[in-house]
């Protein structure tokens, strides 16, 4: 196995167990794994589910070119803002495993919401979808016109809600995924872990599946896991604000949420006819009536409806509605999408995403996102 260079170490804030280390080396080196592996990893909140994923991917691209990641978790994403669910492909190992980037997905739905509870048939239909799109391209197939491709392994990070309808939703992905190594990682109160064993399959079925159960990277003297709490909200602000960040060139000096908040008010927005988009509200009905109310001040995402009915219309990246002129019958969208791309979009989708309140509040900035000019009637 080859070793990290010196550029490429692990944070040495990250504490990662030689019980880990083990089990990210069984995924990668099986060598009875043939196609590439695809590795799920499951446990409760906080039981370091998505430090392990970033260990994982830095060991698989020691062995392959590529690694694809789908993530399921829509409350703490890895690679997109929050709200969505997407497959990424990753070429290169992640130095600091403290820090998570944003990276452009392979392919991603605007789930619009922090939890899979407000629709769970939406949810999994979309995790179904970027599961059978990664199948189609990415894995060795009788027809595949690359002979020498053997396909890309996947590891997939999931929510840590495991009981009652969040176990329902876990043992679904598992049994549609059908992974052939499952990560489930233990913590040291037993009534929040998920139960032992292969818990998805049914009573009686069989399934080639490497099942590693491991223990939360930090205890105390007496075997207790130290769970690392995190400010969920505030880590879902930093990743919005990190998105649209990404609005201006990467040498202006931005480092402050004040500077953003200025810089974001004074950049201009995208003009977008409301005659030329369809806008579709998700988990809520709005009456027409309300539609522009409600879309002002708001996150949306971008998409491209898809010409088949029976698709999901893919998200390009989200826009932040500075204000709705109903005069002239304009949105006017804020986003770091190009405008080669921006120009495909016909679909807004709104969710439940907002706005981080910090961008909203500072001082000497009067908010764009906070325009009086939407009129009751369109």
């Amino acid at each position: 196995m080859a070793p990290f260079s010196e550029t490429e170490c692990p944070s040495p804030s990250i504490f990662i167990p030689e019980e880990w280390s083990e089990a990210a080396d069984a995924v990668a080196y099986d060598s009875t794994t043939s196609p590439p592996p695809v590795a799920l990893i499951c446990g409760a909140k906080n039981s370091g589910k998505t430090t392990f994923s970033r260990h994982l991917l830095n060991v698989l691209l020691q062995r392959y070119r590529k690694v694809a990641y789908l993530d399921t978790d829509v409350g703490q994403t890895e690679f997109t803002p929050p709200g969505c669910l997407s497959l990424t492909i990753i070429d290169k190992i992640t130095p600091d495993l403290t820090i998570p980037c944003l990276k452009t997905p392979e392919r991603c739905f605007f789930y619009g919401d922090i939890s899979s509870k407000r629709d769970p048939t939406v949810y999994l239909t979309c995790i179904f979808a970027l599961y059978d799109y990664y199948q189609k391209i990415y894995c060795m197939s009788d027809n595949n016109e690359s002979p020498g491709n053997t396909g890309l392994p996947l590891v997939v990070n999931t929510p840590g809600w495991v009981k009652g309808v969040g176990y329902d939703i876990l043992v679904d992905m598992l049994k549609y995924i059908s992974p052939t190594h499952v990560v489930k990682i233990c913590i040291s109160a037993e009534s929040k872990n998920l139960p032992a064993g292969a818990f998805w399959l049914d009573e009686g079925q069989n399934a080639t599946v490497t099942l590693m159960e491991i223990s939360s990277a930090r205890q105390d003297s007496l075997k207790r896991s130290v769970l690392v709490q995190k400010d969920s909200r505030l880590l879902r602000d930093l990743r919005i604000m990190a998105y649209f960040r990404q609005c201006f060139p990467s040498d202006l000096n931005i480092t402050t949420i004040k500077e953003l908040a200025h810089a974001l008010a004074a950049h201009s927005p995208y003009e977008i006819s409301i005659s030329s988009i369809k806008i579709k509200h998700l988990h809520c009905k709005v009456p027409s009536t309300e539609i522009l109310y409600s879309l002002n001040a708001t996150i949306v995402g971008l998409a491209v409806s898809s010409e088949d009915s029976e698709h999901l219309p893919q998200c390009v990246g989200l826009g932040l509605v500075r204000g709705i002129d109903t005069f002239r019958r304009s949105l006017y969208v804020i986003t770091p999408v190009p405008h080669d791309t921006l120009e495909k979009v016909d679909l807004l989708l709104q969710g439940f995403i907002q706005i981080p309140t910090c961008l909203m509040q500072v001082q000497g900035c009067i908010s764009p996102y906070m325009s009086a000019n939407v009129l009751p009637t369109i």
